[in-house]
């Protein structure tokens, strides 16, 4: 099963645990007079090499899909739907390395100019 991402101020956290240790520390620094401000404009993301496809289309070995659009600029437009993608919303392949590690199927969301 995918890891649920929680967000508090800006921070991403995969697990309840890990929600209430940063709660814990940005209150100590708050009451510590320290300045938070620096600390919530980077944000902390925990990825895990877990599946994020748990049940859609197991017996396809990659799940994609083709959507028809009559105005696009492209011929051909791939989207990121496993969100490990450098260049994220577009996808750049990172399903592969993704997929190999976790056992998989997960694919792009096609845009195809009719």
């Amino acid at each position: 099963m995918a890891s649920i991402l929680t967000m508090s101020a800006g921070f991403f956290c995969s697990s309840t645990e890990e929600l209430k240790q940063f709660s814990r520390e940005s209150h100590f620094y708050s009451a510590a007079g320290a300045d938070t401000r620096k600390r919530r404009s980077s944000a902390l993301v925990v990825v895990r090499a877990e599946a994020i496809n748990p049940e859609i289309r197991k017996s396809e070995e990659k799940v994609v899909d083709s959507v028809v659009v009559t105005e696009l600029s492209k011929p051909v437009t791939a989207y990121c739907r496993c969100w490990r993608s450098g260049t994220f919303p577009l996808c750049d392949g990172g399903h592969v390395k993704h997929n190999k590690a976790t056992g998989d199927n997960v694919g792009p969301l096609l845009l195809k100019k009719q």
